[in-house]
């Protein structure tokens, strides 16, 4: 057992012990690839995404996979998967699969918005490929003919009423979970996280290599915790970013447990932007010092409760819970402070029609509507219906005001039909010493004291980079040169710092320490 968890969780490291770096990763050999045999795929362009044509040598392509892996023989489903080549061959040293974060997101929009920047991050190092998990875009999918009322991101997530009473999300959280029970059929019951591991698995296996890189966001950086874990000797460098706590007591529930504390440590970073002299001349200046920003906010968001407002949307109004849903969203980078400013000052002027940031604006499609729960609820058991949500919400209200007590919410998985089969993986410090961990300070998603926890969990196995500044995504996501370089080099050179080191914010320095 490593002593890591009898250690500094976080150590800083000089400038000269930053440059002493420990290389990890063998060659990749390729050539037939380990378990059974799985068909080729037949590559084709890729069709536009999202109505945006993908990038030039960007293909598509199908892999059919079991339903149900304990019936291999049986029913199967489709898997959309793409690549993009490297275009310097002669340096290419294997495959690197992005794995999307969510549950929900798609990694063949990933890759089309990320791969020419990750290509040229890593030299040409990778052919780049990604998949849309079971549920997602082009893949399989699944529904539960949920009503359109439920479906809004507000009653999806489930922010008590203004008063903090949840029995309509009581209510809420019951008829979604048996509309899933009775229409989701047995694929939206094979949307799991161990699936999505058995199918990036067949995905290697049809590329024909023994090894993939691997580099998972969010949700992805746990399912490629979780292959690595399963396959340790199927992965060659794998980089974690922004993780959460691993715990397999906790896994999904906990993860949005946290996401209040996390909320309250990146508010500091927008009350500041808010406050600076600077949004005077955009017109975006809430108050004259970053303290006044939060009571600011609490207090329009109560107005809102009382009074709401019509929005650009007909039929529907900006709320206090639509207002609090926004910032949640606006938290996870820098870029959508404006956003959220501009949205505050329309709110708070009579004579505006406040514009709603387009995932407010409607209900989402029943199909994303229920993959939205479904690997939650599927990958473990929830607290039940009667295990105090009411009390532990009026708790979470008073702590973390700015969340209003959405994350510790009774939700549609606490009437979930669970199959035990799929249980959690546990994450240990057994396996090579090939992670390299990025995370931000101030995640409001997944916080910092969930990635600890991650970072424990894998003890020698993993080098830990924190990054100096808020936001969620740190790897060509928020622009910190440092974390960048760090990231880069590893998955080039197989080469990490010596200890667990950190970048300073990409305003003060892009130097690792």
């Amino acid at each position: 057992m490593t002593n890591w968890t009898r250690k500094a969780l976080l150590l800083t490291v000089s400038a000269a012990a930053a440059g002493t770096l420990t290389a990890v990763g063998t060659p990749v050999a390729h050539g037939r690839p380990a378990g059974p045999a799985t068909p080729p795929i037949g590559w084709g362009p890729c069709a536009p995404i999202a109505g945006t044509p993908a990038p030039d040598g960007q293909q598509c392509g199908t892999l059919r996979v079991p339903l149900d892996y304990r019936v291999p023989g049986g029913r199967t489903v489709d898997v959309a998967v793409t690549r993009l080549r490297t275009d310097r061959p002669e340096a290419r040293r294997g495959t690197l699969v992005v794995i999307p974060g969510g549950p929900g997101s798609s990694g063949i929009q990933r890759l089309a918005q990320k791969g020419e920047a990750l290509r040229a991050a890593t030299e040409g190092a990778y052919d780049l490929v990604s998949l849309d998990p079971r549920g997602v875009g082009r893949s399989t999918r699944a529904g539960c003919g949920i009503p359109a009322a439920d479906r809004h991101l507000v009653t999806l997530r489930s922010w008590p009423a203004a008063d903090g009473s949840i029995t309509e999300n009581v209510e809420r959280a019951r008829r979604t979970a048996h509309a899933c029970a009775r229409a989701g059929g047995p694929e939206l019951r094979s949307f799991t996280t161990r699936n999505e591991v058995r199918d990036i698995d067949r995905l290697r296996a049809a590329l024909g290599e023994r090894k993939l890189s691997v580099w998972g966001s969010s949700y992805g950086s746990y399912v490629g915790a979780v292959y690595a874990q399963e396959h340790p000797r199927r992965v060659d460098r794998l980089v974690l970013d922004s993780t959460g706590d691993p715990d397999p007591a906790r896994v999904a529930y906990g993860w949005l447990s946290n996401m209040a504390p996390g909320a309250a440590d990146r508010f500091p970073d927008f009350a500041a932007w808010a406050a600076d002299p600077a949004r005077d001349a955009e017109g975006l200046r809430l108050a004259r010092h970053a303290e006044g920003v939060e009571p600011l906010f609490l207090a329009l968001a109560r107005e809102l409760d009382r009074a709401p407002r019509e929005s650009d949307v007909p039929g529907v109004p900006l709320t206090g819970i639509r207002l609090r849903q926004a910032l949640q969203l606006a938290l996870y980078s820098d870029s959508a402070f404006a956003p959220l400013a501009r949205l505050i000052r329309s709110a708070q002027d009579p004579e505006a029609r406040p514009a709603l940031p387009r995932e407010l604006a409607g209900a989402l499609p029943d199909e994303d509507a229920a993959l939205t729960m479904a690997v939650v609820c599927n990958d473990v058991r929830w607290p039940g219906p009667a295990s105090g949500y009411a009390g532990r919400v009026a708790a979470d209200r008073a702590r973390h005001p700015l969340t209003g007590g959405m994350p510790v919410n009774i939700t549609p998985c606490a009437f979930w039909k669970y199959d035990e089969e799929p249980r959690p993986a546990r994450i240990t410090d057994e396996g090579p010493s090939n992670v390299l961990m990025i995370q931000s300070l101030r995640d409001p998603a997944t916080p910092l004291a969930g990635a600890l926890k991650m970072r424990a969990a894998l003890g020698d196995r993993a080098r830990m980079v924190t990054v100096g500044q808020g936001g969620h995504g740190m790897y060509l996501g928020n622009g910190n040169a440092c974390g960048d370089r760090v990231v880069s080099d590893f998955l080039v050179t197989g080469e990490r710092p010596a200890r667990d080191a950190h970048c300073p914010d990409r305003a003060a320095s892009d130097r690792v320490s």
